[in-house]
């Protein structure tokens, strides 16, 4: 069967030392930020607390992008048995590395408009006499606001997916870039979607695991500290979150790339 192949095929690439530790230096970079924000949010009122919680995901949305493109390059070297440095990929796609974190910069404006929203909807429900009533009658507002935080998140996954083998394979950061993804999408979305679902497989149950781990060390042994000590706890956790966690991303991006070569290939059958 074609998709166990290549699922076989990405996960069989997994395990190198190169990649682990390039995956390993970009997961704790973003981790970094992850801890800076949820120590942040400690404390913190509910409004700027939804923002920090979600704020992190869109901004390390482009550094996972770029690393995605020197993971895609050496994943397709690694197939055609060429030589390759992590190190040569990066000074040959630098300029690319730069553009593709644009991308990411609508999904950034985008959610700092929600939040925006949410903020003014907390001050009406602040005032007096009036703010209960109208937080009541305007309830369906910030539940759509939240609504639509969290579909830029799954959408910001799906940009991952698509676009980073797309960028590093094919067309590059172009103007040809978005209309090549949306004619991928709109053609197989059952087999898109299944490809999509089956490359966050490994990392989902990863997270999931890993954060039940940390929440409940959390709760067990850090739950009364002080704000600094919370601070360094959270960021010297997160260092074996991201350690153990680079397998999994590793993953996404080779199975990201083979759906998009399994794509390509029909896509000639097609013409032929």
């Amino acid at each position: 069967m074609e998709l166990e192949k290549i699922f076989d095929r990405a996960l069989a690439h997994v395990f190198s030392k190169r990649k682990f530790f390039f995956v390993f230096s970009v997961l704790v970079l973003c981790g970094f930020f992850t801890v800076i924000c949820k120590t942040l949010a400690l404390g913190a009122g509910h409004w700027v607390s939804v923002s920090l919680t979600f704020l992190p995901i869109f901004l390390c949305t482009g550094f996972l992008l770029s690393a995605g493109v020197v993971l895609t390059r050496a994943y397709h070297n690694e197939l055609k048995k060429h030589p390759y440095s992590i190190v040569k990929i990066l000074q040959e796609s630098w300029q690319m590395l730069l553009n593709i974190c644009y991308i990411s910069l609508p999904l950034v404006l985008a959610y700092l408009l929600l939040w925006m929203f949410m903020g003014a909807f907390y001050l009406l429900k602040e005032l007096p006499l009036l703010g209960n009533i109208i937080g009541a009658l305007l309830a369906f507002a910030p539940f759509m606001l939240m609504l639509v935080a969290i579909l830029l998140g799954i959408f910001s996954i799906v940009v991952l997916f698509f676009a980073t083998p797309e960028a590093a394979l094919k067309t590059g950061v172009k103007l040809e870039l978005i209309p090549s993804i949306w004619k991928r999408l709109k053609v197989r979305v059952l087999s898109n979607a299944a490809f999509l679902v089956l490359g966050m497989l490994p990392a989902g149950v990863c997270i999931a695991l890993l954060y039940v781990a940390a929440y409940l060390t959390g709760e067990n042994f850090f739950g009364n500290v002080k704000f600094v000590s919370k601070l360094f706890h959270h960021f010297f956790l997160m260092v074996p979150f991201c350690a153990l966690l680079a397998p999994s991303v590793i993953f996404f991006f080779n199975f990201a790339a083979e759906s998009f070569i399994l794509y390509r290939k029909k896509e000639k059958d097609c013409q032929v």
